[in-house]
């Protein structure tokens, strides 16, 4: 089993979602993994100690100290873990967690972590959309921990909709999902992999350009995980406030398709692997103001010309690369996608719908479909972080085939 031996540490914050822990360390340890269980002093209210031992067969703590004056060591429970799971993650411990204010066992062992960090936020409906929120969870993706998104559902406020913890059953999910990337961390590392990310942008004068609302996290996401797995990994980005610091990641930094396309064709001879995940512009200005054009008329006409095409050039060129391409589909999805995969030469796309709740551009999940010249392989909502472990997970299995 995926599970089988790992230390999964799980602590539990002070929601009313806290009763499903119950049947998640259940559901953990019957897959054999070893479950250690930490609270924060609230969540006392919500859980019971003698359950949540009993199930996990361990000793639950919620305090520096026990009863009998024994420290108890939150470097050793942060070194024990193999992931350290915050489930349910409240408004309240998410935003100490990201600020440093530590004041308790959990933030204590968060703060000494090594391993890799899942979060499973639950809060109420305005909290969980609140700014304060969100930036706090962005600020929590960029330390490089794995957001498992709130679901849709009735709350405790009587409210309906977004705040609801994930599901035991999603939450076992995208740990074993982690698990199966990770258990080989060297399975790409004799592997260039070149990956293409973000949008592009394209001048119209000084200050205004015609672009697109790609965030950067998929391909960056598959960068990591990439990296992760060993491989040297060429990463060409569009304007991006995604940030990486992967000692086996080379980071190019363009604005337009055609820098784009230069900085593409400088790694992709030497390239095993190269993955377009990049949102290129298939248009541009044909000619670019030199100042700021000014509001004069009731209209404005802007002559565009055609971009190259960095995925067909590199269809074109490829000799012993394994060619991954992306569409973003609004209709005929599949058969357009397949056409794309066969017209560009390519080994595999990589399918998504932006008529799929939750995925496309500034998303931090996506829901995708793969297709390989023989295969099909449809997948359900989870993170980026989550996508780009079963996007690598197949590029491996046709390399190997």
């Amino acid at each position: 089993m995926t599970l089988e031996g790992k230390h999964i540490l799980i602590c539990i914050s002070g929601g009313i979602a806290a009763y499903k822990i119950n049947y998640l360390v259940r559901m953990l340890v019957k897959k054999g993994a070893e479950v250690q269980v930490l609270m924060t002093p609230s969540a006392e209210n919500f859980v019971s100690k003698l359950t949540l031992s009993t199930l996990s067969k361990n000793s639950v703590y919620s305090e520096f100290s026990s009863a009998d004056g024994t420290w108890n060591n939150h470097v050793e429970f942060a070194l024990w873990a193999d992931t350290i799971l915050i489930a349910p993650c409240t408004a309240n411990t998410l935003a100490k967690m990201v600020h440093g204010m530590c004041d308790n066992l959990v933030i204590a062992t968060y703060m000494s972590a090594k391993s890799p960090v899942f979060i499973a936020p639950a809060m109420d409906l305005d909290m969980y959309q609140h700014p304060s929120t969100k930036q706090n969870l962005e600020m929590a993706e960029d330390f490089g921990h794995f957001i498992i998104p709130a679901e849709n559902g009735e709350l405790a406020s009587g409210l309906e909709g977004e705040g609801r913890m994930a599901e035991p059953e999603t939450i076992v999910e995208k740990i074993e999902d982690f698990f199966e990337g990770s258990d080989n961390p060297q399975s790409l590392g004799d592997k260039i992999v070149l990956i293409t990310a973000g949008p592009t942008y394209e001048a119209i004068d000084p200050v205004r350009f015609i672009g697109n609302h790609s965030s950067g996290k998929m391909g960056f996401s598959l960068a990591e995980e990439a990296a992760n797995r060993g491989a040297k990994v060429i990463l060409i980005s569009g304007p991006s406030a995604q940030k990486i610091s992967h000692h086996n990641i080379e980071l190019h930094k363009v604005t337009t398709a055609k820098e784009m396309f230069e900085k593409v064709f400088e790694y992709f001879e030497t390239s095993d692997i190269a993955i377009a995940s990049a949102a290129v512009a298939d248009y541009a200005p044909k000619e670019v103001a030199s100042e700021k054009i000014k509001k004069k008329e009731d209209s404005l006409t802007i002559e565009l010309v055609k971009n190259p095409d960095i995925l067909q050039t590199m269809g074109d060129r490829k000799t012993h690369q394994f060619l991954v391409g992306f569409a973003l589909e609004t209709q005929n999805e599949e058969d357009n996608a397949i056409g794309k995969l066969e017209r560009k030469n390519l080994d595999m796309i990589v399918l998504n719908s932006l008529r799929d709740e939750g995925a496309g551009f500034q998303k931090d999940t996506n829901k995708v479909k793969i297709f390989s010249k023989n295969e099909r392989v449809e997948f359900s909502l989870k993170s980026k972080k989550a996508v780009a472990i079963d996007i690598l997970n197949f590029v491996q299995e046709q390399i190997l085939k």
